[in-house]
């Protein structure tokens, strides 16, 4: 039964892929969909027409990146049930994403960045724990599924350095500011004051008000109530990751070492950040390419000759 075959496939990538809460979840909800949408069609076999007439009622209402990660979530789910040779109509392993438009997440400017990161202010428990997370999300740049799953011992303050699990169970070191730094130690006698109170203890670094590891879904409305109060639209914890990233590229930093913070395993996949315009190329150019450090005349150099020109 499909249902088996969906509870079979999350138990797997629970327990021998490692996956995250996040993924796993999405997961749930993507096959659980399909299992809703084949029993109120009354359909008993899953083939490639049913498939088809799923996607395209998601179609109606979704957007194409929804579409695209139902289609991911769907193939490999089908790949499962082949290993496992229970896979009924083998076409369903070529399923298609739709294309998608080559789009850029939100930047958060410098200035923008610190006005949210700073926006949390007061010695009460809550601002002093929010004001720790911005911090950290963005002194990190880690995602809010990592910054949720952190432990006290996770987070080496003093070293600046935090030990983060990442997608697919990957753990790797980041590390983060002098601001993040004193966020953090601020917020940890609110922290055990709290704990205290309520009779409570866990190894958890971030805690809801009743003494509960704080969930993402927090996470992501705290943030937007700070946003919103600043003006700022389209902010999620993902808008403080890539400006983290962006950021740094714009001040130089090698690709492959933000690759390495990022936790990404691909290249390719953190190259997405280099929206960089032609000027600020140039100059990250002028100075590190070793033919324009020896009397080349830069690009950026004529640029600005061809514009002092045309002015006259």
């Amino acid at each position: 039964m499909l249902r088996d075959d969906i509870l079979s496939f999350l138990d797997y990538l629970a327990q021998e892929k490692g996956v995250s809460p996040e993924t796993l979840r999405a997961y749930r909800n993507d096959l659980g969909q399909l299992q809703v949408f084949m029993e109120e069609k009354g359909f008993k076999q899953l083939g490639l027409a049913e498939v088809r007439l799923f996607l395209a009622q998601v179609a109606k209402t979704k957007a194409k990146t929804t579409l695209a990660r139902k289609v991911a979530c769907l193939r490999s789910f089908f790949k499962f049930l082949k290993k496992r040779g229970g896979l009924r109509d083998p076409r369903l392993l070529y399923i298609k994403c739709p294309k998608l438009g080559k789009t850029l997440p939100r930047v958060l400017s410098v200035d923008e960045v610190f006005a949210l990161v700073e926006k949390p202010q007061g010695q009460e428990f809550k601002f002093l724990r929010d004001r720790a997370i911005l911090e950290l999300l963005y002194g990190a740049g880690l995602r809010v599924s990592e910054l949720c799953g952190l432990r006290l011992q996770d987070v080496l303050v003093d070293l600046m350095i935090v030990r983060v699990r990442g997608k697919g169970n990957k753990e790797r070191i980041a590390p983060f500011g002098k601001k993040a730094k004193e966020a953090l130690w601020a917020y940890f006698p609110a922290r055990e004051n709290l704990l205290a109170k309520l009779g409570k203890k866990t190894e958890a670094l971030f805690v809801n008000f009743r003494g509960g590891v704080l969930t993402t879904r927090s996470v992501r409305r705290l943030l937007k109530q700070y946003a919103v109060s600043l003006g700022l639209a389209r902010v999620s914890p993902h808008t403080l990751r890539h400006s983290f990233a962006t950021h740094l590229l714009e001040s130089g930093a090698d690709l492959r070492v933000i690759q390495e913070m990022l936790g990404h395993s691909r290249l390719s996949t953190t190259q997405r950040y280099t929206h960089l315009d032609f000027v600020h190329l140039t100059k990250i150019y002028d100075g590190a390419h070793p033919r324009a450090k020896k009397g080349l005349v830069s690009s950026a150099s004529h640029v600005k000759e061809r514009d002092h020109l045309q002015e006259e």
